[in-house]
């Protein structure tokens, strides 16, 4: 049994409270921008008619930016305070918002969708870093964290069925200004509710540091993402090879400079650097699966786009359940015990996956997935507070950024990892029936969705037997990447019991 120790700290009263409503509202917004983009897709390519290079860039410039100047932005609001950097985000969002929305060609378009990924880097290590500062009592800490992150998992889920309902009714710009009224509350209660820091007057950021943080990310986000929808090629390894070498100058250069970008310091205290792991490598396993699991429910089970959305509407209400209950489990257990017992319950959820979910149907396979997503969830709120709880206030926000680029590469990595795992099974499963040109069986080859395109094509019998190779192939797959995730995730068992544990968490 565990408790926390006595707080000497003051705890938060009801302004901070409905300070962290305000802090969830742009959080809400950056979740709702993870799907929303590729629902409108489809209508917004009929309007612009971009290249296929130009929509490619679309989808993908936010996230690409986002990742490359969480680093900057986290340490920009430890010097000039991260109320002022969050307001001046939230307005610079909203700006670029609706500049995308009435964006008359695919270049501004793109341009607005980089700058709303440079504001939305300033979002998420502010708000975490305004947390800290908020919050000071463990407990409380904790609670709000969890708070933090149940928004952002309701706001992924909920992203499908209110960007469908706009679409249905408006424009594909409609989806962009979703976030306008949410930008422009916060910029109105924020200087109210939130509180004034005015940083640590560390001056402006080295900004070499900032140009070898963006040649370190950029590079190695862009790897990964080829990696997931290509496979392994020399334009991966160049890029990943670039990332690496500006990664390795950026962390010496860090060393040497009196007032680093990025404290790397911080990477001595065993606690942060295990936590940040744990993230790590929690997000990687599972969001394999979650990648996974719409692609099941619409090609192998024959569920329509709607329908896979409210199929995964379970999984975010355990995700939220999970992440609220995580304060109460903390008072009574240690945080390292709290960790390797989800993570087990996680790690047994992604076995069962393994060996009988994608063979089952769908009420199965998002029943098991529920179980995993119980047991993530607390490893998700508590790798978090530990990251941020560990440093001192002055560098939550350099801390929080750290904690969000990991995010980041986690859910990148599990794309990537699930990928090759999938295409793996699935090229070495699949039967094409006989009379296939070649062109047909190497988009067959490519995976289920490239066969259910080639089945429509073939007479009755010949299709259903493609179809039947071409699910049966892809469910092996998605069994391949439930035994990898639980692998994964015992990984992250043996971190709790050992490096968080002798942290003291």
């Amino acid at each position: 049994m565990h408790s926390e120790s006595p707080v000497t700290a003051g705890r938060a009263g009801p302004r901070e409270w409905v300070g962290l409503a305000v802090l969830a509202l742009p959080l809400l917004v950056l979740a709702l921008d993870v799907s929303v983009l590729y629902l409108a897709a489809p209508a917004l390519a009929a309007d612009l008619q971009p290249s296929a290079t130009q929509q490619l860039w679309i989808l993908d410039i936010y996230g690409f930016l986002i990742a490359g100047f969480l680093i900057t932005m986290g340490s920009l609001g430890d010097r000039i305070g991260r109320r002022k950097l969050l307001l001046i985000g939230a307005g610079a969002f909203g700006i670029a918002s609706v500049v995308a929305a009435f964006a008359p060609t695919a270049e501004l378009l793109i341009a607005a969708r980089a700058l709303l990924g440079v504001a939305g880097a300033t979002l998420m290590p502010s708000t975490l870093g305004l947390i800290s500062t908020m919050f000071p009592d463990p407990v409380q800490r904790r609670f709000a964290v969890a708070v933090w992150m149940t928004t952002f998992s309701a706001g992924i889920a909920l992203g499908p069925l209110i960007g469908g309902a706009v679409l249905e009714v408006f424009w594909w710009g409609a989806v962009f200004l979703l976030g306008v009224p949410v930008m422009l509350l916060l910029l109105a209660l924020g200087p109210w509710l939130l509180p004034e820091e005015h940083g640590s007057g560390g001056g402006r950021p080295d900004m070499v540091s900032v140009g070898l943080s963006l040649a370190a990310m950029l590079p190695l986000v862009l790897a990964v993402k080829n990696l997931a929808a290509h496979g392994p090629d020399v334009g991966v390894l160049v890029a990943a090879v670039v990332g690496a070498v500006a990664g390795m100058l950026f962390v010496r250069r860090q060393r040497r400079l009196a007032d680093p970008l990025l404290d790397i310091a911080l990477f001595t205290r065993p606690e942060f650097t295990a936590a940040v792991a744990v993230l790590l490598i929690g997000l990687i396993a599972v969001n394999g699966l979650f990648f996974l699991l719409p692609q099941y429910l619409q090609l192998v089970a024959g569920a329509s786009a709607l329908t896979a959305g409210i199929w995964m509407l379970p999984l975010a209400a355990i995700t939220v359940v999970g992440s609220l209950l995580t304060p109460a489990l903390t008072r009574r257990f240690r945080a390292s015990a709290v960790v390797a017992t989800s993570g087990a319950l996680a790690a047994l959820g992604s076995l069962l996956v393994g060996l009988v979910g994608a063979g089952s149907g769908p009420v199965a396979l998002v029943a098991l997935m529920t179980g995993t997503m119980l047991g993530l969830s607390p490893i998700g709120v508590l790798a978090t507070d530990l990251v941020i709880g560990s440093v001192p206030s002055a560098r939550a926000g350099s801390a929080a950024s750290i904690s969000e680029t990991a995010g980041e590469l986690g859910v990148a990595l599990g794309v990537a990892v699930t990928g090759s795992v999938l295409t793996a099974v699935y090229t070495g499963r699949l039967v094409t029936p006989s009379g296939l040109t070649e062109d047909a069986a190497l988009r067959a080859g490519d995976g289920l969705a490239g066969a259910v395109g080639v089945a429509g094509e073939l007479p009755a019998d010949a299709a259903s037997t493609l179809l039947a190779s071409a699910r049966a192939a892809f469910s092996a797959g998605v069994g391949a990447v439930g035994l990898l995730g639980a692998v994964l995730l015992l990984g992250v068992v043996a971190l709790a019991m050992t490096a968080l544990r002798r942290a003291g968490d």
